[in-house]
């Protein structure tokens, strides 16, 4: 699957929208953004988020969305694998075909203010979208998403239905787990995206272990006290 190819490349629209003056190489800014976000993909891998080709990265460069493609071991992504789409889905970068779950991507960035998504297949978070509507506050990081994570309900992935069900479960958060499937966060950087996946597992983590505890109910947060955390993390560390 990761060895389909378009044709196209040859095809790209100047930036001015002029048809016929090709581009078929990317500018320094998506070549270097490219650069980052394999090194996210990789270290979705490395930090055990994602098995195999399991899950996918984005940012966006302007009005280009690069995306990771589809079926292709991030070991192997090299600066010519770069594989971009514009926000309608059509592709303007590469010739691998994008990620499977390309509609799920473009729909937050269409929607929120994301510049960046990293969607992955951890094992705490899956397991716990197959438990509950909505993960129980037991920290207060969860105010670092916006409020409690809620689970989108399941719809088969890569279709409109499944970035449909993702929006709603990410209205005024920036993250969610999608049921029976894993978990999907968006930021102003990769580095930020990825923060908010890697804390969304580790809450996982920690509501399963405090649950498994026989006759014992782990003590939850209000929504005001992690409304409250919420408030106090916007301005947590340090001034650029």
């Amino acid at each position: 699957m990761g060895e389909q190819r378009r044709d196209g490349r040859g095809t790209r629209e100047s930036r001015d929208g002029t048809p016929g003056a090709a581009e078929p190489h990317p500018l320094p800014e998506e070549a270097r953004a490219w650069e980052a976000l394999v090194a996210t993909a990789r270290r979705t891998v490395t930090d055990g988020l994602v098995v195999g080709t399991s899950g996918n990265v984005s940012v966006r460069v302007g009005d280009t969305v690069l995306v990771t493609p589809s079926g292709v071991p991030y070991d192997r992504l090299t600066p010519d694998d770069i594989t971009g789409v514009d926000l309608t889905g059509r592709q303007v970068l590469g010739t691998l075909v994008p990620t499977s779950e390309l509609p799920m991507h473009l729909a937050v960035y269409r929607h929120t203010d994301a510049r960046a998504v990293v969607h992955t297949h951890a094992v705490h978070a899956t397991a716990v979208s197959t438990l509950v509507t909505e993960l129980p506050s037991v920290h207060y990081m969860s105010g670092a998403l916006g409020g409690p994570v809620r689970v989108a309900p399941y719809a088969t992935y890569g279709t409109e239905e499944l970035a449909e069900n993702t929006l709603r479960a990410l209205a005024d958060r920036s993250g969610c787990l999608l049921q029976n499937h894993g978990t999907l966060a968006y930021g102003t950087t990769l580095d930020q995206a990825f923060d908010r996946t890697a804390q969304l597992e580790w809450m996982c983590r920690l509501w399963l272990t405090a649950s498994s505890i026989p006759g014992r109910n782990p003590t939850l947060l209000t929504e005001a006290q992690v409304a409250e955390a919420g408030e106090r993390l916007r301005g947590y560390g340090q001034r650029t």
